[in-house]
């Protein structure tokens, strides 16, 4: 990304999203993401949670009209130039959020296709799957699933063992958008994320840093990538510096009690 002065207008990009009361995903993570790539961020808040880095206690969605009121009132002081979607929870927000981006034009939309925590407790009420293929997706510049969201979406398992390029494109072929196929949960040394725009397939590898993978990861990259659209890159370039970026978080991953966390700073500036 291109270094920024005092006098250059700032990229705004906007994350809708959840609350980590744990402070390591959603919404907070994003904007020490957004932070760090010199991009101004603003939030328009889906859900409250009750959590930390071991698990989920609780979820209280926010009632849709002010999930709406929340990205209008975005829309009406800045120029948003990206955003990213992350935990959504239920069709009625979906609905909301759907509706209120068209209203207001919202460009270069990641979608982060989030449904379970890493503790393994559902972010996703039984309505929201449809609505997110339905609504949200189609909506969306690139949707950046996991190995378990990959096959929640095409609606059949994904194993470990599955070509990620065939599954990259069976997904870009299903929804209708470009995917970015995250490979974190496959064993190995490297890790291979795969970009299908629905034609090309480009692989963007890095290396596996040592030790249980930090929380929130999956919401600091897809922050990254709307962090780089923010600033006007292509979406492969985007995707290629999220990756870095990613795997310097990974590296400089901190403890802050008994919890290993991402560190969103180590080694970039702006």
């Amino acid at each position: 990304m291109k270094s920024a002065h005092a006098s250059d207008p700032w990229p705004v990009a906007l994350s809708i999203a959840g609350s980590d009361s744990g402070g390591g995903a959603g919404i907070q993570a994003d904007l020490r993401v957004f932070s760090a790539l010199g991009v101004f961020g603003t939030t328009a808040l889906t859900c409250v949670t009750a959590q930390n880095p071991g698990g989920v206690a609780a979820v209280g969605a926010i009632a849709p009209d002010l999930v709406a009121a929340q990205i209008d009132a975005v829309a009406d002081a800045f120029p948003v130039a990206a955003a990213k979607t992350g935990m959504l929870f239920s069709a009625a927000i979906m609905d909301a959020v759907a509706g209120a981006m068209v209203r207001r034009g919202i460009p270069c939309v990641v979608v982060d296709p989030v449904m379970v925590a890493a503790s393994g407790a559902p972010l996703l009420a039984p309505d929201g799957l449809a609505a997110m293929i339905g609504r949200i997706i189609p909506l969306a510049c690139a949707v950046t699933p996991n190995l378990d969201e990959a096959g929640l979406l095409l609606g059949r398992p994904v194993g470990a063992e599955a070509d990620l390029r065939d599954v990259a494109r069976d997904l870009a072929r299903r929804l209708g958008v470009a995917v970015v196929l995250k490979g974190g949960h496959r064993p190995g040394a490297r890790i291979a994320n795969v970009l299908c725009d629905g034609a090309a397939v480009e692989v963007f590898e890095a290396s596996r840093a040592e030790g249980p993978s930090p929380h929130g990861a999956g919401c600091t990259f897809s922050a990254a990538i709307a962090a780089g659209l923010a600033w006007g890159l292509p979406l492969a370039a985007a995707v290629r510096e999220a990756v870095a970026y990613v795997e310097t978080a990974f590296r400089g991953a901190r403890s802050a009690g008994a919890h290993r966390l991402l560190d969103p700073f180590a080694g970039w500036s702006r």
